[in-house]
């Protein structure tokens, strides 16, 4: 059962509904770090008495732990042995994570233990591997059933800061830290093993001209030219989007309005991610995955411009769901993108690698925005540093739209 593919009719069946279902609840629970750093963020800085940046630096860390064990391990181990592999792996990375991290008295141990435990082996062998493993178990309706996948990240994102708040003000965010370890890692552990059904096989449709001497060519270029043009646009997009994912906790403790208002600012911004998603995934099942790309990054642009002049607290609140509500859809536009377009038998590695990216911008995003405000006094550089990035994203979109649309239009007058 874990070595041979599924029979094809499993697709988009009930089975593969039960499926999606559990990789939901999987990837809530694996997801568990990766926004709860920026609750413990002023705490952090505080007890250890660092820096904005160098407490910054554990989400750094993680990010690109969550990257790298995403692109580099999770997704060929999940193209080799399974998805229920990766899971394995990542709970036993949380449960050993979180503990370790809550018993560390120097930064630089307690950003290395965020990096190593709870990025590169604990929640990166979630996201790419469990959207990756969904998209090929639908057909009819894959634009929605990756995107409720991928929801499962924001769905994090709005239940885990709310309830860490919660635990830091009760009991410590070091004891936060035991319990979030112990209920993700087990709970995670034991749903893996519902996981063990290896995909069909599927076979992508290329488009016409797209294969030269049985090479695909994705929008009529070279194939590694393609992956380091999504690799990029992924990098791009996540630089953008750390700023207020990373920091909104932080800028909302610094104007006064303290950190319980951010944490509630970052669940909304991520809860709304939740629709986003939702709405994304039914709109690229409309116009695919090219043109969800481009509608996002412009969207995400206009929510970032808009942090600028609006420092209000109720102003605060609406931006942050606006946020929420426009770039909720990019990052699942990729996975589409490349099984829309890449070989499918390397979907968990092509897309690990563009997650990869993303969570490298992030961690790249997340730092700059710490050292530009160390620099400067406020979030105002790093807000235009961030739409800057955000820019190029859009330039790829477009860029690649285009080739798309240039190649359609030579196949009509062909015929």
């Amino acid at each position: 059962m874990t070595n041979q593919p599924a029979p094809a009719h499993l697709v988009d069946s009930r089975y593969a509904f039960w499926r999606l279902v559990t990789s939901l609840v999987i990837m809530v629970m694996g997801s568990s770090c990766m926004f709860v750093v920026s609750v413990v963020l002023p705490e952090v800085q505080a007890e250890f008495g660092v820096s904005r940046s160098e407490a910054s630096l554990p989400s750094t860390l993680l990010w690109i732990g969550f990257g790298a064990g995403g692109g580099l391990l999770m997704g060929r181990v999940s193209d080799r042995w399974g998805v229920w592999v990766c899971l394995l792996i990542g709970a036993a990375g949380l449960l050993i994570g979180f503990i370790w991290a809550a018993h560390t008295t120097d930064i630089l141990v307690f950003a290395l233990v965020h990096g190593i435990f709870l990025g590169f082996l604990g929640t990166s062998a979630t996201f790419a591997p469990l959207v990756a493993d969904t998209s090929l178990w639908w057909n009819k309706r894959r634009g929605i059933a990756v995107a409720v996948c991928a929801s499962g990240n924001y769905l994090a994102g709005a239940i885990w800061p709310p309830v860490t708040q919660w635990g830091i003000s009760t009991i410590g965010w070091r004891e936060t830290y035991i319990w979030l370890g112990l209920v993700s890692g087990i709970s995670m552990a034991l749903l893996a093993f519902l996981m063990r059904r290896r995909p069909p096989l599927v076979q992508v449709a290329p488009l016409p001209k797209n294969e030269v001497a049985g090479v695909p060519r994705p929008f009529g270029i070279n194939i590694t030219h393609a992956q380091l043009l999504m690799c990029v646009a992924g990098l791009a997009c996540c630089v953008a989007m750390s700023m207020p994912q990373v920091h909104i906790v932080a800028y909302c403790a610094d104007l006064g309005y303290g950190p319980a208002r951010g944490a509630e600012m970052l669940a909304l911004m991520l809860g709304c991610g939740i629709i986003s998603r939702l709405i994304s995934g039914v709109i690229c099942d409309r116009i695919g995955g090219i043109r969800t790309l481009l509608l996002g990054s412009a969207l995400q642009g206009i929510a970032l411009f808009m942090f600028l002049p609006f420092d209000g607290l109720v102003s605060l609140y609406l931006i942050s769901a606006l946020f929420g509500l426009f770039q909720g859809g990019i990052v699942p536009s990729y996975a589409i993108i490349i099984r829309e377009y890449f070989p499918a038998a390397e979907a968990g590695r092509r897309v690990g690698s563009v997650i990869m990216c993303t969570m490298f911008g992030m961690a790249l995003g997340g730092w700059m925005s710490g050292k530009i405000f160390d620099l400067t006094g406020s979030y105002q550089m790093a807000m235009i540093n961030g739409m800057v990035w955000n820019l190029l994203n859009l330039s790829i979109a477009g860029w690649l739209y285009w080739r798309v649309r240039q190649a359609s239009t030579t196949l009509q007058k062909n015929l």
